[in-house]
């Protein structure tokens, strides 16, 4: 018996018995939570993005514009294509690797995961734009703001390409020394336009 049909077999052994009611595809069934039930998804995200170590600003849809000129506060972002207008906060910097951060929008973002999902539409800049600047400044809107992962994926293009942000980019070594900026930017920076 080859590796391959000893596994096969033992997949076998352990699901007999199993209830044959799944879908028609004769997929397993599953019961994932579809809606997460929260009373504020904005005051929910804030908190699980603050506990990520982000600096967060909750501000009047009205106010955003001003917002991001006090956040940008003089340094040379990068602005990608498709950024709303009014949102540039100053002339755009076009080098990820001289520039001293980037602004973007979102795709989607998850309030129980303290998560922004980029997909690099319009506005959010390319992966080398968002991972390589040392301070990320992104925008969500309140509306962007789903209650868990299920709902965001449903909002998602999966042949876009994904990127998943929890906080500022960190690792620890095997000694558990946390180091930020290894693998994008060291410090993110959320405003939430409600």
């Amino acid at each position: 018996m080859s590796a391959r049909e000893e596994i096969l077999a033992r997949i076998r052994t352990a699901v007999a018995g199993a209830p044959d009611d799944g879908p028609a595809d004769g997929g397993i069934p599953r019961g994932y939570r579809a809606v997460r039930q929260v009373d504020d998804l904005v005051e929910l995200f804030a908190e699980r993005v603050r506990d990520y170590r982000a600096i967060v600003h909750v501000v009047p849809e009205d106010d955003l514009t001003a917002a991001l000129a006090r956040v940008a506060g003089g340094r040379r972002l990068v602005l990608p294509e498709g950024l709303p207008a009014g949102w540039a906060p100053g002339p755009g910097h076009a080098d990820p690797y001289t520039a001293d951060g980037v602004l973007t929008a979102c795709a989607v973002a998850v309030a129980e995961t303290g998560t922004i999902v980029l997909d690099h539409g319009p506005g959010q800049g390319t992966r080398a734009e968002t991972l390589v600047p040392d301070h990320h400044v992104c925008v969500v809107r309140a509306g962007q703001i789903v209650g868990g992962v299920p709902e965001a994926v449903a909002r998602l293009d999966p042949s876009r390409p994904l990127t998943w942000i929890s906080g500022p980019s960190a690792t620890s070594d095997i000694e558990l020394s946390r180091v930020e900026g290894v693998h994008g930017p060291r410090t993110l920076e959320v405003v939430i336009a409600t």
